[in-house]
């Protein structure tokens, strides 16, 4: 338990007395929310949720693989 405690520390400590890192750590959460909640809504649609009724995930990847390999 000691030795997660002094890394908290170690951490903690440093992020603290960061100045310019701050601003650029925000800067790169930013980014990333962007690129991982923003884009995948407009860019990456959830396809599995159009397989018909009945048919199971596995099967509609594997038919859809075939058919865009085939055109």
């Amino acid at each position: 338990m000691n030795i997660i405690k002094r890394i908290w520390n170690f951490y903690y400590e440093g992020f603290r007395s960061m100045t310019l890192g701050k601003t650029l750590w925000l800067i790169i959460l930013i980014k990333l929310f962007i690129m991982f909640f923003i884009l995948k809504l407009f860019f990456f649609p959830n396809f599995l949720n159009s397989r018909p009724e009945g048919e199971s995930k596995e099967e509609f990847v594997g038919k859809e693989l075939i058919n865009r390999a085939n055109p």
